[in-house]
């Protein structure tokens, strides 16, 4: 059973005090105060910046949700909630969830209802799920209100993620798929970039974007620290994963952050395995040094969060 989560939503009273209508909403949502709180047209939705807090699996979560296009892991729910559940990082037609002729549910990630929990939105799509007809597509129409959230009906288990080369894998049960089936099948694997999850550290994934290779790592460190730690590594040379390998920034999205490696055209993943587990040790270390930052570890601290994007 997964903990209960700690994050922080938004009041649901107005903020108090004076914000312009194009000042950013004071509540933490990203949006504009006229567009949030200062809006004339009715409640908003409450917004959860870190919504998988607590689940096992957290970082990988994220990444299969954001960054990773073909990738799935079965999904260990509690005892009694019946059927097999596997995350998938895409369905066909980006539906929420499948309900497959054997009973499997399929639950999508990369889905974007905008109700401001996605933790509550994917716990609302497989209940709806877990009592619907094989053969079903399931989705909401609707704020899923205040029921359960994810962390309330998953089981605490790590996640065994699969990341496929394509989306062969939804067909993989269809003996002869149709022409339409099978153009929407190529039109889905056209868009997908190779990627790879590192298997000796979590939530690391090389991709080949074809002009270039990234290393993208999701992190579940406090960011304040995080941001430190990595500035200190910086400035210590250490945050060069591979030779000719570079830091270019970093991203934020559900309340972690992502950072960004730019690699020399041709290293694969499999070079990565030994240097990130190091480099992952030496994270540690510079987390737990509590010392103040030189000048220089500052000046490379401002330059990470001078380069930060917020996706989600």
């Amino acid at each position: 059973m997964g903990k209960k989560s700690r994050v922080k939503a938004r009041q649901d009273t107005a903020p108090t005090g004076e914000v312009g209508p194009r000042q950013p909403c004071p509540c933490g949502s990203g949006r504009r105060y006229k567009a949030c709180h200062g809006s004339t047209t009715g409640p908003v939705a409450t917004f959860v910046a870190r919504p998988f807090d607590g689940l096992p699996s957290e970082p990988d979560l994220v990444a299969l949700r954001e960054i990773v296009p073909a990738a799935s892991a079965p999904l260990a729910v509690k005892d009694g909630l019946g059927r097999n559940v596997v995350l998938c990082s895409l369905l066909p037609m980006a539906a929420p969830a499948l309900v497959r002729q054997d009973g499997t549910v399929w639950l999508g990630l990369q889905v974007q209802h905008n109700f401001g929990d996605p933790s509550r939105d994917l716990a609302a799509v497989l209940e709806k799920a877990l009592d619907a007809e094989p053969g079903t597509v399931v989705g909401l129409t609707d704020p899923p209100g205040e029921g359960p959230r994810l962390q309330d009906l998953v089981a605490d288990q790590p996640l065994e993620v699969t990341v496929h080369d394509g989306f062969d894998f939804w067909i993989a049960d269809v003996e002869d798929p149709s022409g339409a089936m099978a153009a929407s099948l190529e039109q889905a694997n056209s868009a997908v970039n190779p990627t790879v999850r590192l298997t000796s550290v979590e939530a690391a994934y090389w991709t080949d974007v074809g002009t270039k290779e990234h290393l993208r790592w999701v992190m579940p460190h406090e960011e304040e620290a995080l941001v430190s730690a990595l500035a200190r590594l910086h400035v210590a040379g250490k945050d060069v994963i591979v030779e000719g390998a570079r830091l270019v920034g970093m991203f934020r999205a559900h309340g972690l952050v992502v950072p960004v490696w730019d690699l020399p055209l041709g290293t694969g993943a499999d070079v990565l395995e030994k240097p990130a587990a190091t480099f992952a040790e030496d994270l540690v270390a510079a987390l737990a040094d509590e010392s103040p930052l030189t000048a220089e570890e500052r000046a490379a601290r401002n330059g990470l969060v001078n380069r930060q994007l917020t996706i989600r």
